[in-house]
C-alpha cells in the first residue's frame, strides 16, 4: 500500500466537532469519538501540497470558478462511474445538506409532502421539517439478506401533494450501495407521478469490492431527467470543512429554477481554499482513494472478526460502502437509554443513536470505521468489556 493509514493523528484543539466538541452532541467529552462521519486521516499529499502553493500569494480576495473545476468533476464521473454529463449541468453550492435545502425551497411549496425512506441520515428529517413541508416515511424493509425499498408502501404513500423524494444513494447508514435495478424501478415509480427526485450522492465514491455505484440519474436516464444529483469531495477525501460540493441538474427547466433560487442568495460560488481542494482530488487523488478503500474494507473486516468472537450478542450485515456500520445490539433487550449509557458512559465510546435515524434505528447504534485500526481496536476493546 503506497500511503500509510495507520498514523494517529491528534485532532484535539482543532475545533474539530468530532473530538473538540461531543459533549454538545454526546453530553460526554472523555470518550473515543467513533460518531461523526469524517476521517481521522490526513487527506492526501496533493490537496495540502496545492493549499500551500495557493497560500504562498498573499491575497485572497473574490474568486471566480476556473473551467478546470468542472472538467475535473466531469472527467471525474466518467472515469469512476461511467456516467456522462455536461460541465452546465454543474451547480457549485456549499454542501449536500444546503443544496438539499435550497431544492426543496426552489422546488417545492410549504405544505407539500417529500418522501424519506428511514433509517436514514437525520438532517433528511430536518431539511423537510425546518422548511415547513410534510414529511412522508417509506421505511426500508429489513431482511436477512439486508435492507431494501419497499416500492409497494411507496406507491400507496403518494398523493397530489406528494412534490419529491429525498433518497440516499449509497445508503447512510445501513451501507447499501442500491443496484441497478433497484434504482430503475425507483425511477418509474417518481417519474409515474412526477415526483423529482434529489439523489444524496456524497458516498459515492467509497464502494467496497464487488460493488458498483450507479448514479440514480444514469440509472434511469432512458426514464426520466427529473433528477438532481448532489455529490461532494468532502466524505472521499476528508474534505468536509472546506464546504465544498455540487448538484448535477440535466433537465434544464428544473436547472434554471434552482439557480434562479441558490443566486438570490449569493450561494452560487464555492470558497477559494474549498475549490483548490476539489480541483485536486478529482484531477490527481484516484490512487490514494484505492488505497484508502482497501484499508477501510480492512477495518470493516476486522470489526466483523472482533465482533464474532468477543461480542457475539452484536450483529450487522457487511456494508457494501460508505465508512459507517450499522451495528444490532436489539439482542441485549436494552432501553435505547441502557444502551447508550453503556456505550458511551460506561465503555466512553462515542457512537450514533440508532433512533436519531428513525425509529426503525432503535436498538441500533452507528460506529465510524474511518479511523487508524489502533483506534479502531481500541474502541471495540472498550465495548467489549461492557457487552460482553
Amino acid at each position: 500500500m503506497e500511503y500509510c493509514f495507520d498514523k494517529i493523528l491528534e485532532r484535539r484543539g482543532t475545533n474539530c466537532i468530532k473530538w473538540d466538541y461531543t459533549k454538545n452532541y454526546l453530553g460526554e467529552q472523555d470518550v473515543l469519538p467513533l460518531w461523526v462521519a469524517d476521517m481521522d486521516f490526513a487527506v492526501p499529499p496533493r490537496v495540502q501540497e496545492e493549499m500551500k502553493k495557493r497560500t504562498d500569494h498573499p491575497i485572497f480576495g473574490y474568486s471566480g470558478l476556473p473551467e478546470s473545476f468542472f472538467q475535473a468533476f466531469s472527467g471525474w464521473v466518467k472515469k469512476r462511474h461511467d456516467w456522462n454529463i455536461e460541465n452546465d449541468w454543474i451547480i457549485p453550492n456549499p454542501g449536500v445538506v444546503p443544496a438539499i435545502a435550497l431544492a426543496i425551497n426552489a422546488l417545492t411549496g410549504e405544505g407539500d409532502r417529500i418522501i424519506i425512506q428511514p433509517p436514514v441520515y437525520p438532517p433528511f428529517f430536518s431539511v423537510v421539517k425546518n422548511n415547513n413541508r410534510e414529511l412522508v416515511l417509506n421505511p426500508l424493509v429489513e431482511t436477512a439478506e439486508g435492507y431494501r425499498m419497499d416500492f409497494e408502501h411507496l406507491e400507496k404513500n403518494i398523493d397530489k401533494k406528494t412534490r419529491m423524494l429525498v433518497f440516499c444513494n449509497p445508503h447512510n447508514p445501513v451501507g447499501r450501495v442500491w443496484k441497478k435495478e433497484e434504482l430503475r424501478e425507483l425511477v418509474r415509480i417518481c417519474s409515474k407521478n412526477d415526483i423529482l427526485i434529489i439523489s444524496d450522492e456524497i458516498w459515492s465514491d467509497l464502494i467496497f469490492s464487488g460493488h458498483k455505484h450507479f448514479p440514480l440519474d444514469k440509472a434511469g436516464e432512458d426514464i426520466s431527467r427529473e433528477i438532481i444529483t448532489c455529490m461532494a469531495p468532502s466524505k472521499t477525501f476528508n474534505l468536509a470543512g472546506l464546504k465544498t460540493s455540487v448538484s448535477v441538474i440535466p433537465d434544464e427547466h428544473i436547472r434554471e429554477k434552482f439557480k434562479d433560487y441558490v443566486s438570490r442568495f449569493f450561494l452560487d460560488n464555492v470558497n477559494l481554499m474549498g475549490q483548490t481542494a476539489f480541483i485536486a482530488v478529482y484531477e490527481n487523488c484516484e490512487n490514494w482513494l484505492d488505497n484508502l478503500l482497501e484499508y477501510l474494507e480492512g477495518n470493516v473486516q476486522f470489526l466483523e472478526g472482533f465482533i464474532r468472537e468477543r461480542m457475539p450478542g452484536v450483529s450487522f450485515k457487511y456494508p457494501e460502502g460508505t465508512f459507517v456500520v450499522w451495528l444490532d445490539f436489539r439482542k441485549y433487550g436494552l432501553s435505547d437509554e441502557e444502551l447508550l449509557e453503556k456505550a458511551i458512559q460506561k465503555a466512553k465510546v462515542g457512537l450514533n443513536p440508532g433512533y436519531s435515524f428513525g425509529e426503525e434505528g432503535k436498538g441500533f447504534l452507528r460506529i465510524n470505521v474511518g479511523c487508524p485500526r489502533a483506534t479502531l481496536k481500541e474502541a471495540m476493546e472498550r465495548l467489549a468489556e461492557v457487552f460482553e
